[in-house]
């Protein structure tokens, strides 16, 4: 008995199916897509709406098949054209994180130095040249969005206030900013004032800004050491600071489909 690749969705239950294969010889869950079409009522229900691939304990029955077997590819080329369709609506990249820079900064001094409240004088800092490397593709970006400033105006009868807060936005050091742009939304609400009976007018504006940065994140870790010579004692502190950043080339489809056919030329051997 075969045990073919598959389309399918998990149960009605949401479990995966009995009759897929999960040994950790065979493979399930892989590149799950929505069989929904935008726009359209749905054809599968939730929690049928993903369509993944897996390997099944045998062959589809000719005579029917329960409702979360969607299909069967059966070649290389047909298992290679479904993840490169999928690939290609999901926008598949292959994504590498890169070491792009390091920079070491020693700080000696004796500790009395160091322990000094005010400061003093008596350490002596020296700071690397900052190693700089590129990774292989392009830099990966994020593009978000998140409410800057909110300002709420109160007016009533016998005066009105304003309160205005500030959220800007905050990215990696590293991290190169783009693509910013706000839109505005104002909202005005009307209500009356307990005890008085007074008319209240409540109007909020909300900045939004969209922005797009490049995925780099920045660390630094700090390592401090001590020695003693005749009761003296001269402390060192080394802070090392990298940066990270995420580089995106073409997703290997190819390779894919190579894995996936020999876990199953392999589990039907």
């Amino acid at each position: 008995m075969a045990q073919p690749i598959v389309k399918y969705t998990l149960n009605k239950k949401g479990q995966v199916p009995e009759w897929i294969n999960t040994s950790d010889s065979s493979f399930a869950g892989q590149h799950g897509i929505t069989g929904n079409k935008t726009g359209y009522i749905p054809r599968y229900e939730s929690p049928q709406d993903t369509i993944m691939l897996g390997i099944a304990s045998g062959d589809p029955d000719p005579d029917g098949t329960p409702d979360d077997y969607v299909g069967i590819l059966t070649t290389k080329t047909l298992l290679q054209t479904y993840i490169t369709e999928t690939g290609s609506t999901l926008q598949y990249k292959t994504t590498t994180l890169t070491a792009t820079g390091i920079q070491t900064s020693v700080t000696t001094g004796l500790s009395t130095a160091w322990d000094a409240n005010p400061y003093a004088g008596g350490l002596s800092t020296t700071t690397s040249t900052k190693y700089t490397a590129s990774g292989v593709g392009t830099v990966a970006t994020i593009s978000t969005s998140q409410v800057t400033k909110v300002v709420v105006n109160i007016d009533t009868t016998t005066g009105d206030s304003s309160t205005t807060t500030n959220t800007p936005v905050v990215i990696d050091v590293a991290s190169t900013l783009s693509g910013v742009s706000t839109s505005v939304g104002i909202v005005t609400t009307s209500s009356t004032e307990p005890g008085s009976g007074l008319s209240v007018t409540t109007t909020t504006t909300t900045d939004t800004t969209s922005y797009t940065y490049t995925d780099v994140v920045t660390n630094s870790s700090t390592s401090k050491s001590e020695t003693t010579t005749d009761g003296v004692t001269t402390r060192t502190d080394t802070v090392v600071t990298s940066s990270t950043t995420n580089y995106e080339t073409t997703y290997g489809y190819a390779a894919e489909a190579t894995r996936l056919w020999d876990i199953y030329t392999a589990i039907n051997s």
